[in-house]
């Protein structure tokens, strides 16, 4: 997937990655123009994968050859994780660290120093931008941690996040309430390892308790939406909100990444098969309207046939309808890429059947909506989301409206809703809106 960049006359971002890096991108290009920039690109990187990396090089090879002119800077995990591949390349004037590309100085003109890239393990609390919004988006994006304090065998990420650390409460609900005078639905809070949220701060608050003073503290805010969880980490406030709360929304995506507890273990999990069923099932009993989505790596290092198959079962087992599937890619520095690895052949084939069974689920979850009257709020490119982050093809209304239709069908992924609509509360019929 090509990233989109966030574009300004004089600043463009390109992010890679994650809605941590989607949330600092935007920060980053308003530091970068208080700073006076101009004719600048900064590349926000991605270490999850080598594919990552290599897709920001080559993105930086296209820029320069596009606008010569532009000053290329870069940043993000790839370039915290491995400055120097970044600053051999002709085409990068700088590369900054995850907790420099925070500071203004580091986007001031005239700078000498070609790496600007420190320990981030040094860093002890949280630096995250308060930041109400992201162009382009209907919904606001809150980064509310950062970092991780486990070592899963297959990530580097922790190397270029440092520990995990959070937003104070009192500076989070005010960046929520920003959000909401701003005239924003949805609020999604994302994080690193957003299920170790308050940890690190004094009183110690879990992610439940932060998300019922959230939605305590703004009653007029209509969504508010979780990013990728772990459901081992899951506290029973949290529990309790997704239960209870009919403003949550009703759909989490799990970092499982395998479905056999031998992987599960070689993996440095910290849960187990069982742990995923139980926590999927305890939900859905509790709130039935649930749509589980999930991360899942194919051809784990010792991966036998049998091992995949459970994990194969895990997309039936755990009523898994939103797949994200990544082929294992070894990460130099990790302990898996020491590890017995898996022919290419067979890594590229178990991702496919993993992706195949992420589309027969998603394909019987499409059906199942037809003929129901949804909830959704729209967003650019005449698409709209659902309460359970299903995507409706809507067309002729403006983005960030929150609207009830009729679903009458589905194509490519995505649910087809009835030419006509009414606002969220029903009270008046709304004209049909030309592009």
């Amino acid at each position: 997937m090509t990233p989109r960049p966030q574009n300004n006359s004089a600043v463009e971002v390109v992010n890679f990655g994650c809605r941590v890096n989607l949330v600092e991108g935007e920060a980053l290009r308003r530091v970068a123009l208080a700073q006076g920039r101009e004719n600048l690109v900064i590349i926000n990187s991605c270490a999850v994968t080598s594919e990552a990396a290599r897709q920001a090089r080559q993105a930086i090879r296209r820029l320069k050859r596009e606008a010569p002119e532009r000053e290329i800077i870069v940043t993000g995990c790839a370039a915290q994780i491995d400055p120097s591949s970044f600053a051999k390349m002709p085409e990068v004037a700088c590369v900054l660290g995850n907790a420099e590309k925070t500071q203004a100085a580091s986007f001031a003109k005239g700078q000498d120093s070609r790496i600007a890239v420190g320990d981030i393990f040094a860093h002890k609390h949280a630096d995250l931008p308060s930041l109400e919004g992201v162009e382009d988006h209907s919904r606001a994006f809150l980064a509310v941690q950062t970092g991780c304090d486990h070592r899963c065998s297959f990530c580097i990420i922790p190397f270029g996040r440092g520990v995990s650390r959070s937003m104070p409460q009192p500076q989070l609900l005010e960046a929520a309430q920003r959000c909401v005078d701003k005239g924003f639905c949805e609020i999604v809070l994302t994080g690193v390892d957003l299920t170790s949220y308050g940890k690190d701060l004094p009183s110690a608050p879990d992610l439940g308790q932060m998300v019922k003073s959230l939605l305590r503290s703004a009653p007029s805010l209509a969504r508010l939406r979780l990013s990728s969880i772990d459901c081992i980490e899951a506290d029973a406030d949290l529990f309790d909100a997704m239960a209870n709360e009919p403003r949550l929304m009703p759909h989490l995506h799990l970092s499982l990444q395998s479905g056999d507890d031998m992987i599960l273990k070689r993996m440095k999990r910290r849960h187990s098969r069982a742990d995923a069923l139980r926590f999927c099932e305890e939900l859905r009993r509790a709130r039935p309207d649930i749509v589980f989505g999930a991360d899942l790596i194919a051809g784990f290092p010792t991966e036998t046939d049998a091992m995949f198959e459970n994990s194969l079962a895990l997309v039936e087992d755990c009523g898994l309808t939103h797949l994200h599937v990544f082929p294992f890619s070894p990460r130099p520095g990790t302990p898996a890429a020491k590890m017995p690895q898996l022919a290419p052949a067979v890594v590229k084939d178990r991702a496919r059947r993993l992706r195949e069974a992420g589309a027969r689920a998603l394909r019987r979850h499409l059906d199942a909506q037809i003929g129901r009257r949804l909830t959704l709020l729209t967003e650019r490119g005449g698409i709209a989301r659902a309460e359970d982050f299903t995507k409706v093809r809507i067309k002729g209304i403006a983005p960030g409206r929150m609207i009830e239709a009729e679903i009458i069908g589905h194509e490519d992924e995505l649910l087809t809703a009835a030419p006509s609509y009414a606002p969220r509360d029903g009270s008046v019929q709304a004209s049909w809106l030309p592009w």
